[in-house]
């Protein structure tokens, strides 16, 4: 018998293959470890369906800890509507996502991104203002007599993921959510909290609020409204995975995106940095 066709980690800048969503969704799920750090179940697993294995990420909902606003055993779902969402962008920032059965019960189960551990798109500075090719979030404090200045890399891509997290009201756009893959390619993950009804938006990239939206994402967010429009084949999807408001929801922030034509900024009646922020 021939050796499977291991699927590399994600790197390249060409779309994923809808075979890499069909190895998910079909593939044969053997976990090989648990990733400790997380609050939430989440298990590091290999996926084999027709001679292709890759590695994943297996989420049991079995696993999810309750959150005070979100309904008990949704963060699953909310995983994959992201995903969806990412797609229709065209921008394919978020690594394939399927909701599927597996050893410990229904859960999201995601393509696993091995990380470039040379990029860097945090960081903190001394100075007063971010240096070229930065844009500051606000002042961190290092210990009790010092502060710095919090700063993320100003690039197309993050700008992206900024404009994405806003359409889908993420709620923990952690640092450690921000997996760059060689090769320049960015990847936002762990998107359980989003989707509620109220602006929830927490992140570390505040560093473009109140800015003009680029003429890109003001063309996919045209298209975008376009694709929630009652009965469409998003929507349809959307509501297996959301309730009716949240659907709604997402296709009210598209339509205020649209109509300020700008990046969104703290609203002031929830903490804008999510914690830990890393």
């Amino acid at each position: 018998m021939p050796a499977p066709e291991r699927i590399p980690p994600r790197s390249m800048s060409s779309p994923e293959s809808p075979r890499d969503t069909e190895l998910l969704a079909r593939g044969e799920l053997t976990v090989r470890g648990r990733v400790r750090e997380a609050s939430n179940a989440v298990l590091y697993c290999s996926v084999a369906h027709e001679g292709r294995e890759a590695a994943c990420v297996y989420k049991p909902v079995a696993g999810e800890q309750p959150l005070w606003d979100f309904p008990d055993g949704t963060l699953a779902q909310r995983e994959v509507a992201a995903y969806e969402i990412s797609e229709a962008t065209g921008w394919g920032l978020i690594p394939p996502t399927v909701l599927r059965d597996g050893p410990y019960g229904e859960g999201m189960v995601q393509l696993w991104i091995e990380a470039d551990p040379g990029a860097r798109l945090l960081a903190l500075t001394e100075d007063e203002e971010p240096g070229e090719g930065w844009k500051a979030v606000g002042p961190a404090q290092i210990d009790e007599d010092r502060t710095a200045l919090l700063v993320h890399a100003d690039t197309p891509e993050l700008r992206r993921l900024a404009v994405l997290d806003a359409v889908i009201n993420n709620g923990d756009r952690k640092g450690g959510h921000l997996l760059p893959a060689p090769g320049g390619r960015l990847y936002g993950i762990d998107h359980g909290v989003t989707f509620h009804v109220e602006d929830k938006l927490r992140t570390l990239l505040w560093g473009w609020a109140g800015e003009e939206l680029p003429a890109e994402a003001a063309g996919v967010l045209d298209a975008l409204d376009r694709s929630l429009v009652p009965g469409a084949p998003l929507v349809t999807r959307l509501e297996e995975l959301l309730t009716g408001a949240e659907v709604a929801a997402v296709r009210a922030r598209v339509e205020a995106l649209r109509a300020t034509g700008r990046h969104p900024e703290p609203s002031g009646q929830w903490p804008a940095i999510p914690w830990p922020p890393v």
